[in-house]
């Protein structure tokens, strides 16, 4: 016997605000009253805007990358009751689907302006670029990235469970004394803000309260999880959530189609606006029986597959591009790995910019190789061949230049940018991250 419709416990519209609809937020805070109700062990339906709210547009033109309100975005759908949820229990979340709209089947990738946002190599880039990409089935295409087309590994950015008062009040002190120590010349954390705060249903009061207490949703956090943007977490896949608070208070959002490890463009997954189906458990003591101190998961069985000898991979080490070593620095190493990556691709006649996008979303390998020889931590990035219409192999791409007996690079179009310019920014020699003094990830000052 078949089973009935699932239920859809959240529906957004498109032709009204997002800080206008009640079912939607844009903190985390304990207090934000419930958008529905969902039963323990029941399957729902839950729609999603993009992660802007809809402030980018389906054009040629970045000028609404450039200009984003980035105090209007990640507005979430929920938080949801779970019934029987209670504080110390793990909430099973299993993703049974994720699709985009039918009447809006395109998504968005973006480089942020330095000043607006900016992104992991906005030293290098620091201007606005925009790539749009439209769906076929599983796969897409993008007029501004041309000769490439990939299956997307389809899934949610956001996923988490409402903080309680003491888990909240742990974020805003730890995240504050890290603003306080910043050196870098860049925001490092968002304290709480009431400027375009959005709090659901909650009335004036407690919505001022919420612009006053609420964690930005920018950054994941080791309790709940939040922002983690780990592409595994597609159909399929299950997530254990610690529960803080009663009835979990559950939320998600920011879809995504395509994500490459790392989403190093800031806005760098191709974004949309869609509908996620999630069944629901509740694992009653299961943070105390698991002895859990962040969410885990367990990853589903649909991903693109392409063979291990179709991947060229690229290293990167913790010596940044001034030559200034850094002593076992991820952050620098992936950049470094990054940077490689850019400049083999940029022979065969894509810009910067390009690369930059498509690394972001396309189905990259990013791995932690070696964490053990100091000074020189090590990363990888794993680039399939496949996803591109013509070879990229090493010996295919010795071949591309000027000269007797080598062939021309394609013409690779450009990607959109802002009015009046038909190319970004690209600079070199600039001190390296953090102007040469501190680690852009956070490891060793110098002094």
């Amino acid at each position: 016997m078949g089973k009935t419709g699932i239920r859809t416990v959240c529906k957004v519209d498109f032709d009204r605000p997002a800080s206008e609809q009640p079912y939607l937020h844009n903190r985390w805070h304990p207090d934000i009253p419930f958008a529905g109700s969902i039963r323990d062990g029941e399957t729902v339906k839950i729609e999603c805007l993009d992660w802007t709210g809809g402030q980018i547009k389906n054009n040629d033109s970045a000028d609404d990358v450039k200009n984003v309100d980035l105090t209007r975005v990640h507005y979430l759908s929920g938080p949801f009751e779970i019934e029987n949820a209670e504080p110390g229990d793990l909430l099973l979340v299993e993703i049974m689907d994720v699709q985009p709209f039918q009447d809006q089947p395109w998504g968005f990738t973006g480089i942020f302006d330095r000043r607006n946002g900016g992104g992991f190599l906005d030293e290098i880039y620091p201007s606005a670029a925009k790539a749009i990409w439209d769906f076929e089935g599983i796969y897409c295409t993008s007029r501004h990235i041309p000769h490439v087309k990939f299956a997307g590994l389809i899934h949610p950015g956001i996923l988490g469970c409402a903080p309680s008062a003491e888990v909240l009040e742990r974020w805003n002190t730890r995240e504050a004394a890290l603003i306080a120590a910043n050196r870098l010349d860049r925001e490092v954390a968002l304290p709480p803000q009431p400027l375009s705060v959005h709090a659901g249903s909650a009335d004036n009061g407690l919505k001022q309260k919420v612009g006053r207490e609420g964690a930005r949703t920018i950054p994941g956090r080791p309790e709940h999880g939040g922002n983690c943007d780990i592409k595994n977490l597609s159909r399929g896949s299950k997530v254990y959530l610690p529960v803080h608070v009663p009835g979990a208070k559950f939320s998600v959002g920011d879809l995504h189609f395509s994500q490459g490890d790392g989403e190093i463009s800031f806005c760098g997954a191709i974004e949309m606006a869609g509908v996620i189906t999630i069944n629901f458990s509740v694992i009653k003591k299961g943070v105390t029986n698991l002895g859990l101190k962040s969410p885990i998961y367990i990853p589903g069985p649909v991903e693109p597959q392409f063979g291990p000898v179709r991947y060229i991979y690229f290293e990167g080490f913790s010596v940044d591009e001034s030559g200034r070593q850094h002593y076992m620095d991820v952050t620098v190493a992936y950049r470094q790995t990054t940077l490689r990556c850019i400049e083999y691709l940029r022979r065969f006649g894509y810009s910067d910019y390009q690369i930059y996008l498509l690394l972001s979303c396309a189905p990259v390998q990013g791995h932690v190789a070696g964490i053990v020889d100091i000074p020189n931590a090590c990363t990888t990035l794993g680039l399939p061949m496949d996803i591109f219409d013509f070879d990229i192999s090493p010996s295919a791409a010795a071949a591309v230049g000027a000269g007797r007996g080598r062939r021309p690079a394609l013409n690779m179009g450009r990607c959109a940018f802002e009015t009046g310019r038909t190319s970004g920014e690209v600079r070199v020699g600039g001190g390296g991250a953090g102007g040469g003094q501190v680690s852009f990830g956070g490891g060793l000052t110098y002094r």
